[in-house]
């Protein structure tokens, strides 16, 4: 029998203030509160796969090192996951949970698996910019993409309650200083998330308010880390994974093993969310433009990054909006002299990206 299998008996989940056995899950039965939103049906959806005899479940990567896939992760391993961050911001059974990400991908279904473990009592909203807008209740815990916490910070009112969060954790993206300076004076702990899919969420945090304030991760106790030769981060978590995990992120490792984030070595652009891959979004480009262009970003408050397309001529708006999906569109298009290119004759995207952060500056 699997670790998963003789802690499955055990396991409870309370939602909305009702506690559910496993049983409700796996026989004919639907409990009542699938019938309030699709997101509801979501989650009893995920919850009877999970308290299936399968000690593993289907995950969705993210795309953020790559092309988006599908990869079978063992229950036992987000379990002991789930144990880490809940000890690591001291969850304990009855605190209020809000679940505002979606199944489909691993951050939402961590959090389940942290209400499961920590016998937390969950909260289902459907996802949205603005999670908080429709509820004026106080949660002891909270997990949210960076868009999320923007929007929230918009309204006066949806502040109050994001600053009311007792342990809010940010991730699946980078975070503005303008995020990060409007949260210093939260009266609760707010944290920033370091993880991908096959950490089975995060594997590190770095606190954003009060006098612990930094801008190091602080990897959980059973993570090492160390640093490949050309200077991107690799990850030993033997609890969430068997395998050494490479990452795409040049960082610095400190003495007392924490670690900072430098940049990326591959050309993902995360707008509000969303995955974007540089190179794609030029070949969709490409037979209209031919040469003379090239894709690259640039930091926005709201949505971490935006697209930007540079292009060395004068173009028609309308000519790009028919071939690009709209998470594609840019938001900004820079005219620039020549994109400048290496040696070799592929475009230098470093020296790109300094190009358009200079005149996007003169232009303001």
């Amino acid at each position: 029998m699997t670790m998963y299998q003789s802690d499955r008996a055990k396991q409870t989940i309370t939602i909305e203030g009702k506690t559910y056995l496993p049983d409700v899950f796996l026989d004919e039965n639907s409990p009542e509160f699938i019938s309030q939103s699709d997101f509801h049906n979501d989650l009893f959806l995920f919850l009877k796969d999970w308290f299936s005899d399968s000690p593993t479940l289907k995950v969705q990567t993210s795309g953020s090192t790559g092309i988006s896939k599908e990869m079978l992760v063992e229950k036992s391993r987000m379990m002991q996951s789930a144990q880490l961050t809940c000890s690591f911001l001291g969850l304990k059974k009855g605190d209020s949970a809000l679940l505002c990400m979606s199944l489909d991908y691993i951050a939402g279904k961590m959090v389940v698996v942290r209400a499961l473990i920590a016998g937390l009592d969950l909260y289902p909203i459907p996802p949205s910019g603005n999670p908080l807008k429709d509820t004026d209740k106080e949660f002891c815990f909270a997990a949210m993409i960076p868009l999320q916490v923007f929007n929230s910070l918009q309204s006066d009112t949806e502040k109050k309650r994001l600053s009311n969060i007792k342990k809010l954790i940010i991730g699946g993206g980078s975070i503005d200083p303008q995020i990060e300076e409007a949260i210093k004076s939260f009266p609760h702990k707010v944290y920033s998330t370091y993880g991908m899919t096959e950490t089975l969420s995060h594997i590190a945090l770095r606190q954003l308010n009060g006098i612990e304030a930094s801008d190091h991760y602080h990897p959980f106790d059973s993570v090492i880390l160390s640093i490949s030769e050309d200077n991107a981060l690799i990850i030993d978590a033997p609890l969430v994974s068997d395998e050494l995990l490479y990452t795409n992120d040049i960082v610095e490792i400190y003495e007392d093993k924490s670690f900072r984030i430098i940049g990326r070595k591959d050309n993902i652009i995360n707008s509000g969310g969303v995955k974007i891959q540089i190179e794609e979004v030029e070949a969709l480009l490409k037979p209209a433009l031919n040469n003379g262009f090239a894709i690259t970003s640039l930091p926005d408050p709201k949505f971490g990054e935006i697209v930007v397309l540079a292009i060395e001529r004068e173009i028609d708006e309308n000519l790009i909006s028919n071939l690009l999906p709209v998470y594609f569109m840019p938001k900004k298009i820079i005219r620039v002299n020549k994109i400048p290119l290496t040696e070799t004759g592929k475009i230098s995207r470093v020296a790109l990206k300094q190009l358009v952060l200079n005149k996007s500056a003169n232009s303001q």
